[in-house]
This record gives structure tokens, sequence and C-alpha cells, in this order.
């Protein structure tokens, strides 16, 4: 049985969640910045980035504040094992002004490391993660990369029924939403880009947008409207096509209640993410 006052600490503890606003002021104005309970997306094709900006944003979160972190915790839920632990310790090792093994333990000891092999495993997972948010009150930001890796199987597994093919995503998508609105959280998540363009309009939904410099951003929405409903910001990522800027990435941040977009530029060193 819950102790009296229960529920009153337990809000008291989730209204003291860090603000996300600085996490990284080179992506997010401050009008921009995620607040507690907002989705973002990060989409794009494989090798674009989204996966190294996680680990900057990672470590911006993990570092102490007396090296520019905000010292918080972060949850990386990883489903395409893609996740690299000596890449993160790397970009911690060079972002640190005295690297050493137990500042390093330190920062990690701020990173929870998740892997899910199946959407239904998925689910599972962000069902058992309530007790670990309602007892780590430092815990401001969840990570999931990616939610489009069990697409295909998905589908497959889910025959000619859409509901079916949809039916676990749609529930991760809504106990997603539940989760960031209930512990005040920030949930960042990645999709690919599984959909070819289409090469006339009438094959197909666009949901293609112009970019201020009127370039066309070309996004096939696939997962299911529950995901689709819930995102607020999206960013979408590609790599430059010039040869000379063979290191050089781009991304355009799109906020999906004001449809305003920003184009912005980095490129990927040992350090990880610099922005241009």
């Amino acid at each position: 049985m819950a102790a009296p006052g229960a529920p009153e600490q337990l809000l008291a503890r989730l209204e003291g969640r860090s603000s996300l606003k600085q996490i990284e002021p080179c992506l997010f104005a401050d009008e921009e910045s995620p607040v507690h309970g907002d989705i973002l997306e990060f989409h794009g094709p494989e090798g674009t980035g989204k996966t190294e900006m996680f680990y900057h944003l990672t470590t911006r979160c993990i570092l102490p504040k007396s090296e520019g972190g905000l010292e918080i915790e972060v949850l990386f839920i990883d489903t395409d094992h893609h996740f690299d632990m000596l890449r993160l310790v790397t970009i911690l090792e060079h972002r640190l002004s005295q690297s050493s093994e137990e500042r390093i333990k330190s920062c990690l000891g701020r990173f929870f490391l998740v892997y899910c092999n199946s959407s239904s495993q998925l689910l599972l997972t962000l069902y058992s993660l309530e007790t670990l948010f309602c007892s780590h009150p430092s815990l401001c930001l969840l990570i999931l990369d990616s939610l489009s890796a069990f697409y295909w199987i998905d589908r497959a597994n889910g025959g000619e029924s859409i509901n079916l093919q949809e039916s676990t995503l749609k529930k991760c998508s809504q106990f997603l939403e539940r989760l960031v609105n209930e512990y005040r959280l920030v949930l960042f998540a990645s999709t690919q880009s599984l959909m070819q363009k289409y090469t006339n309009s009438t094959e197909g939904p666009s949901s293609a947008f112009k970019h201020s410099n009127n370039e066309d951003i070309d996004y096939r929405p696939y997962l299911c409207k529950a995901w689709q409903q819930i995102v607020k910001h999206r960013i979408f990522f590609s790599k430059q096509d010039d040869s000379k800027m063979n290191s050089q990435f781009s991304l355009v941040s799109r906020h999906l209640k004001s449809n305003s977009s920003k184009r912005h530029f980095f490129i990927i060193g040992e350090s990880g993410v610099e922005f241009c």
C-alpha cells in the first residue's frame, strides 16, 4: 500500500524534472526548445547522422554542469543495434576538460541503455519502465533509435490486415504519449526513410514541403496514424552530395504547429557533432 502523501511526493519529484531548454542552442532556438511532453522525430536515410546526433544530445545531458552539460539522466532504447558505447565514451573523453576513468564512469552513471528485438518486446519494455521514471527524477530524456526498425517484420506478421500490421506500434505510440506526459519527459525517436520517392503525384500520398530556400523535403509517412498524430517537431536529416563536402550533413528542423522550418549544417568528427 502506498504511504500517505505518496502521490504528492511523486508529483513534486516529477515537477522538479530539469528543463531541456539548453540541450542544444545551435539546433533549438528558445521558442523551439523541447519542453516536457514533447515528442520529436529524427527522420532520414541510413548514414545521415541521426544516431550521431543522439550521441551528441546524450553527451550534452550527462556531462556535469561544470563542463557545460545539463547533468541529467538519459534512457536510450536501441532497436536496430546501431548503438556503440565506445563511440559515446570517445565523445565524452573529448568533451571533458580533464578526462579520466572516474569522470567517464560518473557521466555514464546518468545513462541507461536498453535493447529491444521486436515491437512486442518494445511494448513490454515501455510498460516495465514506469518504475524507473518514478524513481529517477533526474531522468528527463528518452531516446528511441529507431521506431521503424520492425516495420517490415510487423507488416509480414500482420498478413493482409493493416490493423494487425500496425497493432503493436499503435499501442507503443499511445503508451509513449502517456509516458512523456505523465512523467514530464522529452522523447527523441528516429525513423528511417523506407519509402521510395514517387515519380508521379497520382501514385501515392506526398508530404513533401518546400523549405525557405525552395528546396523540397520529401517525406513519406508510413508509420501508423497514432504515431504521426503525437509528433510535435520533425527533423529531416540528409548528407551533402558535393564530393568536397563528403563529411558534411544537413538537417531541416520543422515545427509542425507553426509549420516553420530552419536548415542547419553539421560535420561529424572524432569528437562528435559540430555545427557549422
